[in-house]
C-alpha cells in the first residue's frame, strides 16, 4: 500500500475534502497505517520505506503523533460525508510495524478506534520481522486487540536470505510463530520465490519449513526486479541472474501442491488458508474494490471512487500536518474504462472470481476459448463466474488482456 513511486494526478484541496460523489456508506471501511521503518534496506524492496539515517528530520518516536493527526484529519473528512462507518480490518504495514515499541502501535489503534469505532469481530493485523517478535511484544499487541501477525519469513535458507539481503536469523521464525501463538494471534508467514541462484530444492525447503510451523496462511510471492533497486543494479553488472521466469513457475506450482497437502486452499493468487476464517480479511477487501484510509508517507487510499496518495517521505508528512493540512501528494477519480479494467484485474485474482455479468459482450465470448486453454475453471464458468485453474492464475494477466480485449 506505500510503493516507493508515487503516480502522477490532480491537486488536493489543502484540507483533504472529498467530493460530494465519495459518499458510499454501503461499502466496507478498512484502515492501512504505514510505518516507514526498517533497520536496513533489503536490495529487492521497492516500498516506501526508510533506514535510521535516511530519516532526516523525521525521528520515530514522534511518528505516532503525526499519524494521530492524520486520522483527526480523516474523521473530519468522512464525518463530512455521512455517517462514520467502523473499521472492518485494521492493517499496519511496513517497513516494518514492529520496529515501533507495542505501545506505539497501540496508541495508533485507539487513535482508530476513538476515531471510527472498530466493528465487533475485526480482523486487526500486524507485520513483523521475525527478529523484532518477543513474547511480551506479542502479548502486548493481543491486549490492545490486534488479533493477527503476518510475519515476514521470505525464506529458510541462509544463502537466499543473504542475496534478499535479509538480516534476520531462520530460527527466529519459529521463535516468532510460537510467541504470537501463545498470545492468542492468528499467524501468518510470507515468502518469496525466485531469488537469483535460488534453486526449486531450496524453495521446497522453505515452503516445507514455514508449512510445518502450523501457519494457518501462507503469502508466497514471486520475486519482481524493480528498477532503481539495489538488486536491479547487481543484476546489471553481471554480479547476480535475473530470475527465470520457467523456475518461478515450477516454484509456484510446488507451493500450491504443498499448501493444499497440507490443508491450505489457495484463495488469491498468491495467498494460501485454512478455510475461510483465516484468509486476510484486509486483502480480500483490496481485491474486491471496498473502501479503506491509508494512513502514513506514501500511503494510498480509496474512498468511493477517489483515490488518493501522500507525500512520499516522514518529514514531509508531518510538516504538513503540523500546519493543518492534508499530507496527499494528489489524487484521481478513474473513468468507468479503467475501473471496469481494474475491477476485472482484481476480481480474476480471487477464488470466488469475477462475475460474468461484468464482463463486456467480447469478455464473456472469450471465456470458451479460456476454459479450452486450460485457463478457466469449466464448472465455475458454468455457474456464471470467472474462476482460473493453477495454469490460468499463472498466467492471470494474460488471462485479463483476453477478457478485457
Amino acid at each position: 500500500m506505500a510503493p516507493s513511486a508515487l503516480p502522477l494526478g490532480d491537486p488536493v484541496p489543502a484540507d483533504g475534502t472529498l467530493p460530494i460523489t465519495a459518499v458510499d456508506a454501503a461499502t466496507d471501511f478498512g484502515v492501512y497505517v504505514h510505518v516507514p521503518f526498517c533497520r536496513v534496506r533489503c536490495g529487492y524492496c521497492d516500498f516506501n520505506t526508510y533506514t535510521a539515517e535516511e530519516l532526516r528530520g523525521s525521528r520515530r518516536d514522534d511518528y505516532p503523533g503525526s499519524v494521530r493527526q492524520e486520522i483527526a484529519l480523516a474523521r473530519d473528512v468522512l464525518g463530512g460525508l455521512g455517517p462514520l462507518r467502523p473499521a472492518q480490518t485494521v492493517f499496519f504495514g511496513g517497513g516494518t510495524p514492529t520496529l515501533l515499541p507495542g505501545d506505539a502501535l497501540a496508541s495508533m489503534l485507539d487513535d482508530v478506534r476513538d476515531a471510527f469505532g472498530i466493528a465487533p469481530g475485526a480482523e486487526i493485523t500486524v507485520e513483523a520481522n521475525p527478529d523484532t517478535v518477543t513474547d511480551a511484544l506479542a502479548e502486548r499487541l493481543a491486549a490492545a486487540g490486534v488479533t493477527r501477525l503476518s510475519i515476514g519469513m521470505q525464506s529458510a535458507v541462509p544463502e537466499v536470505l543473504a542475496t534478499l539481503d535479509r538480516t534476520h536469523q531462520p530460527a527466529n521464525v519459529a521463535t516468532a510463530v510460537q510467541a504470537a501463538r501463545a498470545a492468542g494471534l492468528d499467524v501468518s508467514v510470507d515468502l518469496i520465490y525466485g531469488a537469483p541462484g535460488e534453486t526449486l530444492a531450496q524453495w521446497r525447503e522453505s515452503v516445507e519449513t514455514a508449512l510445518a510451523l502450523g501457519t494457518d496462511h501462507l503469502s508466497a510471492y514471486a520475486l519482481i526486479v524493480e528498477d532503481g533497486t539495489p538488486l536491479a543494479r547487481r543484476i546489471r553488472r553481471g554480479e547476480l541472474h535475473a530470475p527465470s521466469d520457467d523456475l518461478q513457475a515450477d516454484m509456484y506450482e510446488l507451493v500450491d501442491e504443498l499448501a493444499a497437502g497440507s490443508g491450505l486452499d489457495w484463495y488469491e493468487v498468491s495467498n494460501w488458508a485454512r478455510g475461510d476464517a483465516h484468509r486476510s480479511r484486509h486483502n480480500l477487501a483490496y481485491w474486491r474494490g471496498t473502501d479503506w484510509w491509508g494512513f502514513g508517507p506514501g500511503a494510498h487510499s480509496h474512498v468511493g471512487g477517489v483515490r488518493w496518495w501522500n507525500v512520499k517521505h516522514p518529514a514531509a508528512y508531518a510538516q504538513r500536518l503540523a500546519a493543518g493540512q492534508s499530507p496527499a501528494a494528489a489524487r484521481e477519480i478513474p473513468d468507468a474504462e479503467a475501473t471496469q479494467l481494474e475491477r476485472v484485474l482484481l476480481r480474476s485474482r480471487i477464488r470466488e472470481g469475477l462475475d460474468l455479468g461484468e464482463l463486456s459482450m467480447d469478455g464473456r465470448e472469450s471465456v470458451a476459448g479460456l476454459i479450452a486453454d486450460g485457463l478457466v475453471e469449466p464448472a465455475a464458468a458454468l455457474r456464471g463466474r470467472v474462476v482460473l485453474t493453477r495454469s490460468g492464475r499463472l498466467l492471470a494477466d494474460a488471462v485479463v488482456r483476453t477478457l478485457t480485449a
